[in-house]
C-alpha cells in the first residue's frame, strides 16, 4: 500500500519519474526513455530533455483527454507502418515503440483500450534475417586505427556482453584466472552490471584480457592513474602541447567515461573505413539493415561459437545473462565447472592467429619436453639395467673362478705383465674358465707354499 501511494504521488508531480520507476533492467533503463521520446518527437512537444517533454505530454493528456491520446497513438502507428513499407524500419520496431508508451500510461493511471490500438500493429518476425560477422571480417575490422577497438571487439566476442554493459564496467570488474600448474593466464572473469539485480559473471579469453591490459597500460604510460575504479572505456586525450577548447577535459589525467553511443560510433566508423559495410541507400531499395547487427552481432556470434565448441547450452545462457527459468532454482554449477566448460571455446573465440599459433607452439614445446623427459627416463632406466647386469655377471664370474681355484690342480694363467688372464683347468675337465678375478695375495702365497712342500 505504501509503494502504491508513492507511485500515485509521483504520477501527480512527475509523470516521468513514475515511468522511470517501472524500468528495472539496465538495458531497459537505457533504451526505453529514448523509444518513448520517438513518440514525443512525433507529437512535436517542447522541452529540453526527455523528462521535460514527458511531463509536458502528461499535462497535455489531462487537457485534451483520452480520446485525443488514442487518436494520436493510432496516427503514430500508421506513420511507422509507412516507414516499414519504405524499408526504413522493420515491423518489430513499431512494437518496440509501443511498449514504453504503454508502460508510461500504466504507471500514470492512464487507461486506454490497448486491444483496440494494437489491432493495427504488424506482428513482424521473432528473429531477424541476419547473420553473424565472420572471422575474416572481424580481423579486417581490427586494422582500424582506434586503439580502443581491439579491446572492445575482443571482449564483446569472447564474453557475449551487450553494448550497454560497458556503461558500468571498471578495471576492478576484470579478474585474470591463472593455470594452477604454470601460472599462465587461461581466461579472465568479467562481472557484468555490478551492483544491479541483473548482475552476473562471464569470462573473456586471454587475448581479450591482454588487449584490455595493454589499453590500461597505454593510458598509465601517458599519465593516467589507473586504479580499480578506472573505467574500462574512456575518451581519447591530447598528446601534444597544442591548445584545445576542452581544457583539462582532453588530458590523459582527466579521464571521461565513454558513453554507449560513443562506443557504437567507434565500431561504426571502423566498419565503414574498412569497407566491411556500406552506407544504406534507402532510395535504391537497400532496406534498413546491414548483413549483421553492428553491435549485437558479436553477442550472437558468441553464442553460435560456444554452441559449436560443444559447451552446455545452459552454461552459455548463464554466461550471457539470460534467464534460464525454473532451472535457475535447481541448476547450481560452481564457477570452476562453468569455466572448464568455457575453456572448450577459447580457441574459437580467439581472433588473432598469432595467439593461436603461440598457444600451439607452447603446447608442442610442452609435449616435446614431456617426451624428452620420458626418453631420458628410459635411457637412465636402461643404463641402470646394464649396470646391474654387469654386476651380476661379475659376481657369477668371480664365484665360478673362486670355486675353480679351490682345486689345486687348476692353474692361474698370467700375461707378461702379471695380470691374470684365466685359469687352466685340470686336463680331464677339458675346459677353461675366463674372466677377471681379483685373487687375494694371501690365497696366491698359500698355493705357492703348498707347491714347495
Amino acid at each position: 500500500m505504501i509503494i502504491s501511494n508513492v507511485v500515485r504521488q509521483l504520477t501527480k508531480k512527475d509523470a516521468y519519474s513514475a515511468f522511470e520507476y517501472a524500468l528495472k533492467a539496465p538495458e531497459t533503463k537505457r533504451q526505453w526513455p529514448r523509444r518513448l521520446d520517438v513518440f514525443l518527437t512525433f507529437l512535436q512537444l517542447e522541452g529540453q530533455t526527455v523528462k521535460e517533454r514527458t511531463n509536458n505530454f502528461y499535462d497535455l493528456i489531462k487537457t485534451e483527454g483520452i480520446d485525443w491520446l488514442e487518436s494520436h497513438i493510432i496516427d503514430f502507428i500508421y506513420f511507422q507502418k509507412q516507414r516499414v513499407i519504405s524499408q526504413e524500419i522493420t515491423e518489430t520496431t513499431i512494437n518496440n515503440y509501443i511498449k514504453p508508451l504503454k508502460t508510461f500510461c500504466d504507471m500514470n493511471n492512464i487507461l486506454l483500450n490497448w486491444k483496440y490500438i494494437r489491432k493495427g500493429v504488424p506482428k513482424g518476425r521473432k528473429s531477424a534475417l541476419d547473420r553473424i560477422p565472420d572471422l575474416s571480417e572481424i580481423k579486417k575490422l581490427l586494422h582500424s586505427s582506434d586503439i580502443r577497438l581491439k579491446p572492445i571487439i575482443s571482449v564483446m566476442l569472447s564474453s557475449g556482453i551487450r553494448v550497454g554493459a560497458w556503461e558500468e564496467l571498471k578495471w576492478r570488474h576484470v579478474t585474470p584466472i591463472k593455470d594452477e600448474k604454470n601460472e599462465n593466464i587461461i581466461a579472465a572473469k568479467l562481472l557484468v552490471y555490478p551492483g544491479d539485480e541483473e548482475e552476473y559473471y562471464t569470462f573473456i579469453t586471454p587475448e581479450a584480457y591482454n588487449a584490455l591490459k595493454e589499453w590500461m597500460d597505454f593510458r598509465a604510460s601517458h599519465g593516467e592513474i589507473i586504479t580499480g575504479e578506472s573505467w574500462l572505456m574512456r575518451d581519447l586525450w591530447q598528446i601534444t602541447d597544442l591548445p584545445t577548447h576542452g581544457g583539462q577535459i582532453r588530458l590523459a589525467s582527466n579521464p571521461q567515461k565513454l558513453s554507449v553511443g560513443a562506443i557504437k560510433n567507434i565500431v561504426y566508423r571502423a566498419l565503414r573505413s574498412q569497407q566491411i559495410i556500406a552506407k544504406l541507400d534507402k532510395q535504391k531499395g537497400e532496406g534498413c539493415r546491414h548483413p549483421f547487427k553492428m553491435m549485437h552481432g558479436y553477442r550472437k556470434a558468441h553464442k553460435t561459437i560456444c554452441e559449436n565448441a560443444g559447451m552446455k547450452s545452459i552454461n552459455i545462457e548463464l554466461l550471457m545473462g539470460h534467464n534460464i527459468g525454473v532451472s535457475g532454482s535447481y541448476y547450481k554449477p560452481t564457477e570452476k565447472e562453468v569455466l572448464q566448460d568455457y575453456l572448450k571455446a577459447i580457441d574459437l573465440l580467439t581472433i588473432s592467429e598469432e595467439n593461436k599459433l603461440s598457444k600451439k607452439i607452447k603446447e608442442l614445446s610442452d609435449k616435446n619436453n614431456v617426451q624428452e623427459y620420458v626418453i631420458n627416463g628410459k635411457l637412465q632406466e636402461k643404463d641402470e639395467q646394464i649396470k646391474a647386469l654387469q654386476e651380476s655377471i661379475k659376481f657369477l664370474s668371480d664365484t665360478v673362478n673362486r670355486a675353480l681355484l679351490a682345486n689345486p690342480e687348476n692353474k692361474i694363467i698370467n700375461d707378461q705383465n702379471g695380470i691374470v688372464k684365466g685359469i687352466e683347468l685340470e686336463p680331464e675337465l677339458n675346459n677353461k674358465a675366463s674372466g677377471e678375478v681379483a685373487i687375494p695375495s694371501t690365497f696366491t702365497n698359500s698355493r705357492s707354499n703348498n707347491k714347495k712342500k
